[in-house]
C-alpha cells in the first residue's frame, strides 16, 4: 500500500490537497507519469450504464483509480502488476446510511469487520456519538482514517443533538454548528437524519429555530439533508416531508408506503425488514429506474454481521427476492454516491475514485473472493489481510459516564401517598407509538408502589449520565424485563441520547446493574437473583469497544447465554427477532423521535419526572 514518491497523501478529502492529486492522475492517465499498479480481471461492471466488459484492467495512482479500460491497452509504467481473471469487478459498496456506534466497534475495528464484506465507504450518522460528546464528533471519526484505515467515513453531524427539546446532555447542535461542520471538510456530506418531525411542522416547537437552522446551514453549503420519516403514511404528511427538502427516508415497512414516498421525490433507504416484500412488489409494479434506492444497514451489531454480512447480506436479500444482481450492485454503489453527492471519490470503478474494487466469484449470489481498497488488496474471503491502527483512546472518548455517586436502591422507588393500599400508575412499553398511555391500579407495600408480574408490569428507569449526580426517572412498563426475583438488566446504548436504561423486578438489582456500568465506563450488565452474572464492555463513548468484532462478540454471546437462566416478559408486539425474551431491542425503546409520544426521558427543567409526550410538550405524573 506504499504511495509513490509523486503523489500526495489522500487519506482525508481536502480541496487544496485534491487538486494536487488531480493534476497526478492526469499526467498518470496519459502514461506521463508511473503508476503503482494494475488489477487485470475476466470483466468489469460499469454501474453507470450497467453493462459489463470483458477482460478489463484498473490502473491505480497511489489511493485512486488513474485508468480503466481493457486489458493491455494503457501506454504508461506500471510498476506492479495483479490479474484475476476468473474474477468479477464491482465497485466498493457504500452505507448510505449507518450509525457505526451500533455495531458497538470503534471505526478501525469495524473498518476490519466490514471491508472484507464489500463495505468500503459509509456515510456515518453520527448522533449517536455527538450526543455523548458533540464537540469531539468530526475528530473522532477521523481518526481511524487519519491513521491508515482503508474505510472512508463520511460524517453527517447529527440533527437530533439533541433528540428533543426535552433532553439534554453531551452536545448541541444547531445552524452555526452545523454551518462550522460544513466549513471543516470536504469529508461532511450534510445533515443526518432529521427524526423530530413535530419540530420540523410545528413552529411553536422548542426545537423548531434549531432544527431549521440547521436544515438552511446544509442547504446553504449544498449538502445533503436526510430525512426520517417513521410512521408518515398519509399523503398530506409525506407531502409535507418532502417539502421541508428532507431528502430521504430509511423507515419504509410497506410496499404502498415506499411507492407514496418514491413517486413525492423521497431517495429510499431500505432496510432488512421488509426488503423482500417491497422489492418483489416493486417489480411486479414495473419498477424500471431504481436509482433513487439504495441498501443500508442502518444499526447492526458486531455479532449480526459476523453472523449475516453487512450491506452485501441486504443485496443478496434483494437478489433472492428477484432483483437483477446488476441493479442490487448499483443499490449498493453509485446509487448511494449520487445521492450523497460523492460521486468524484466513490460509487464506481472510474478514473479519480478511490481504487475500491469488490471481486466476485460468483456474481448472481454476491460471493465475494476480494476486496481493494484505496488501491490494494485488504481481504480475501471474509479475512481481513490489512493492518488495524491501534489507537489508544483519550479520556474525551472513554470516560464520558459522568455519575459521581453510587446509586442506591432507593433511587427506583416510587413513593405512595399516606395511607393509600393502591395507586394510579401510567404505564407504557416498549416501542410505545400509542397516543396515550395505559393506566393501572398497582398495590403499595412499605409505603411505595409495587410491580404487578401478574399483569407483566415490571419498572424501568433512566439515570442521567451527564451532570455529575445520578438523576434517575422511572415509572412502570408492560411487556418486557425479568420476572426472575432479583434480577436486572442495564445497558449504556438507549438511542438516541444514550444515558443508561435499566429494568429489573428489584429496586436493590437495577442499582447494582447500574453501578457495575458506571465501573467500567458503559456496556451491559446483567444481575441475576442478586449476582452480577455477566457485563460487555462498550468502553468508548459508552457505546463501543475497541477491539476485534470476534472478541466482542464471545462476550456478547456469554450475555446471551447468562440471558437465557433469566425468565423475561414480553408481549407478542415484542418478542425479539433475535433472541427470544432477552430484551436486547430495548436499547431502542428510549427513541423519542416519530412516531413516539409519551416517553421517559432523563429528569430535565420540562419534565422533572422524566415522564412526557414529545409530540406536544405535555407531562404527567407517573403515580397518583
Amino acid at each position: 500500500m506504499d504511495l509513490a514518491p509523486d503523489i500526495a497523501d489522500d487519506l482525508l478529502i481536502d480541496a487544496a490537497q485534491e487538486v494536487r492529486i488531480r493534476q497526478d492522475l492526469v499526467l498518470t492517465a496519459l502514461g506521463h507519469r508511473p503508476a503503482c499498479r494494475a488489477l487485470r480481471v475476466g470483466r468489469l461492471l460499469d454501474v453507470h450504464s450497467r453493462t459489463w466488459s470483458e477482460d478489463q484492467e484498473i490502473v491505480f495512482k497511489g489511493r485512486r483509480i488513474a485508468w480503466v479500460g481493457p486489458a493491455g491497452s494503457y501506454k504508461g509504467e506500471v510498476r506492479e502488476r495483479a490479474h484475476r481473471p476468473d474474477l468479477a469487478a464491482v465497485p466498493g459498496f457504500g452505507e448510505v446510511h449507518k450509525h457505526i456506534e451500533s455495531s458497538h466497534l470503534t471505526p478501525e475495528w469495524e473498518a476490519a469487520l466490514v471491508l472484507p464484506r464489500g463495505n468500503t465507504w459509509t456515510c456515518e450518522a453520527s448522533h449517536e456519538f455527538s450526543n455523548v460528546n458533540g464537540a469531539r464528533n468530526l475528530e473522532f471519526w477521523f481518526e481511524a482514517r487519519r491513521r491508515g484505515s482503508p474505510l472512508k467515513i463520511f460524517p453527517q453531524p447529527g440533527s437530533a443533538v439533541p433528540p428533543t427539546a426535552y433532553e439534554w446532555g453531551g452536545g448541541w447542535y444547531g445552524g452555526a454548528e452545523q454551518a462550522g461542520f460544513m466549513r471543516e471538510s470536504l469529508m461532511v456530506t450534510g445533515l443526518d437524519e432529521v427524526m423530530d418531525w413535530p419540530a420540523v411542522w410545528n413552529p411553536d416547537n422548542p426545537s423548531y429555530e434549531r432544527l431549521w437552522g440547521m436544515i438552511g446551514a446544509t442547504f446553504a453549503a449544498r449538502g445533503v439533508v436526510e430525512g426520517h420519516a417513521s410512521g408518515l403514511r398519509d399523503l398530506p404528511e409525506i407531502n409535507a416531508f418532502a417539502a421541508a427538502g428532507l431528502a430521504s427516508d430509511h423507515e419504509v415497512q410497506t410496499p404502498e408506503e415506499t411507492w407514496d414516498k418514491l413517486t413525492r421525490g423521497l431517495f429510499i433507504e431500505l432496510r432488512i425488514y421488509a426488503m423482500p416484500e417491497i422489492v418483489a412488489w416493486l417489480l411486479k409494479k414495473g419498477l424500471q429506474d431504481w436509482s433513487q434506492i439504495a441498501f443500508t444497514t442502518d444499526d447492526r451489531s458486531a455479532s449480526h454481521t459476523l453472523a449475516l454480512g453487512a450491506s452485501d447480506h441486504n443485496a443478496r436479500v434483494a437478489i433472492e427476492a428477484g432483483l437483477p444482481p446488476e441493479i442490487a450492485i448499483q443499490c449498493l454503489t453509485i446509487n448511494p454516491a449520487r445521492h450523497m453527492r460523492l460521486t468524484p471519490f466513490v460509487g464506481s470503478l472510474a478514473p479519480g475514485r478511490f481504487g475500491d474494487v469488490v471481486l466476485l466469484s460468483d456474481v448472481d449470489k454476491l460471493e465475494i473472493a476480494e476486496v481493494w481498497a484505496d488501491g490494494a488488496q485488504v481481504s480475501e474471503g471474509t479475512r481481513y489481510l490489512g493492518e488495524v491502527p491501534r489507537i489508544a483512546w483519550p479520556d474525551w472518548a472513554t470516560k464520558t459516564i459522568n455519575i459521581r455517586r453510587d446509586i442506591v436502591p432507593e433511587d427506583f422507588a416510587l413513593p405512595a401517598a399516606s395511607g393509600r393500599a393502591t395507586m394510579q400508575a401510567a404505564v407504557i412499553r416498549p416501542f410505545h407509538w400509542h397516543p396515550d398511555f395505559y393506566t393501572f391500579e398497582l398495590p403499595v407495600r412499605d409505603g411505595a408502589v409495587q410491580r404487578d408480574e401478574s399483569l407483566a408490569i415490571t419498572k424501568f428507569a433512566i439515570v442521567d449520565r451527564f451532570s455529575g449526580e445520578g438523576l434517575v426517572s422511572k415509572m412502570f412498563w408492560k411487556g418486557c424485563g425479568p420476572r426472575t426475583p432479583e434480577t436486572a438488566l442495564a445497558c449504556s446504548v438507549a438511542h438516541d441520547k444514550h444515558n443508561i436504561w435499566v429494568v429489573g423486578s428489584s429496586d436493590a438489582a437495577m442499582a447494582k446493574a447500574v453501578n457495575a456500568l458506571v465501573a467500567q465506563q458503559g456496556g451491559w450488565a446483567l444481575v441475576r437473583e442478586g449476582e452480577l452474572t455477566a457485563t460487555v464492555r462498550f468502553e468508548v463513548g459508552g457505546l463501543m469497544s475497541c477491539r476485534p468484532a470476534e472478541a466482542l462478540d464471545a462476550e456478547m454471546q456469554a450475555l446471551y447465554a447468562e440471558g437465557c437462566k433469566v425468565d423475561w416478559m414480553y408481549e407478542p408486539t415484542f418478542r425479539p427477532r433475535w433472541y427470544p425474551g432477552f430484551p436486547e431491542r430495548l436499547m431502542f425503546a428510549t427513541l423519542t423521535c416519530a412516531p413516539w409520544s409519551w416517553v421517559l426521558v432523563a429528569p430535565c427543567e420540562q419534565a422533572p419526572l422524566g415522564f412526557i409526550n414529545v409530540q406536544t410538550g405535555k407531562t404527567h405524573p407517573v403515580v397518583w
